[in-house]
């Protein structure tokens, strides 16, 4: 599932090329697609034709698109699958094409939700003052917004009673971060996945907050992590940063620290890639 870089990759995109544009007509191609917006398909055409988007926003791995003085917004989620891309009006239609956004002016380009396996969406809410759209308003701050409180973070990360793999993707504590990334921050802080984390100390929690945040930048330049076809930025285009990556996939694979072959655990229906030797597991797991 698509983290805060490949998310933000999405974001950029959107505010490059949709932003400002006044929609003229939505097509619901799949039911599916508008799930969320409880009122159905054709209300969400209904809604949305004639409005204008603003700059697109983003927190944690949620993206949404505000409409211009309605305090309203149309929130996209990508689940696995799931495309936004902006393509030429008179272009073949994707195979999996859900929801097409077509505008009154004279650019010549169309805005597609394309989603294999259907668990994304589209949706329209209203925002909170905040403006946020009101069925994120739980969701934390992410390590990239200039607000995130350090200080805040790391006082409640040692209050937590869980280890710190499932504190960093508690989007309640810590938005953006997933499965690839906290692997990747946690080789490159030493630590072990199931280290608990009243047993961080201020500056250890500190370190590890500074090597999320350099993952993350380090993706973002990249263009994002894709391991297939599925993620791709609005042009259609891959991101590459699965070629740097130090530990998620790379199970027997020398640690680029040690050399020592690399691990992969089951955890949490998932996997946790780690090195034995540099990141080692604590003796009482809680």
């Amino acid at each position: 599932m698509p983290e805060l870089p490949e998310v933000e990759v999405v974001r950029r995109g959107l505010e490059r090329w949709v932003a400002g544009r006044t929609v003229t007509e939505v097509e619901v191609l799949h039911p599916r697609a508008v799930r969320r917006h409880l009122a159905g398909g054709e209300d969400f055409a209904a809604r949305l034709k004639g409005q204008r988007f603003e700059v697109a926003r983003r927190r944690g791995k949620y993206l949404w698109l505000p409409l211009a003085e309605t305090g309203t917004a149309v929130l996209g989620h990508l689940g696995m699958s799931g495309q936004l891309l902006v393509q030429p009006e008179g272009a073949p239609d994707e195979k999996h094409l859900r929801i097409r956004i077509r505008f009154d002016d004279a650019a010549g380009t169309e805005l597609r939700f394309v989603d294999q396996r259907t668990f994304g969406g589209l949706s329209l809410h209203d925002q909170t003052p905040e403006g946020l759209p009101d069925v994120i308003a739980h969701i934390a701050r992410d390590p990239l917004d200039p607000a995130f409180d350090d200080a805040a973070f790391q006082s409640a990360l040692r209050l937590r009673r869980t280890t710190v793999k499932r504190a960093l993707l508690d989007q309640s504590l810590i938005s953006g971060v997933g499965n690839i990334y906290a692997d990747e921050a946690l080789w490159r802080a030493r630590l072990h996945y199931d280290r608990a984390t009243a047993t961080l100390t201020r500056p250890r929690s500190a370190e590890l907050l500074g090597h999320v945040r350099d993952v993350m930048n380090a993706a973002l330049a990249a263009g994002g992590t894709s391991f297939d076809s599925l993620y791709v930025n609005v042009n259609g285009e891959s991101g590459y940063f699965d070629r740097s990556l130090d530990a998620y996939g790379r199970e027997d694979e020398p640690c680029r620290r040690c050399g020592t072959p690399m691990r992969r655990r089951a955890w949490m229906n998932r996997s946790s890639y780690f090195c034995p030797r540099c990141q080692r597991p604590p003796r009482v797991t809680p």
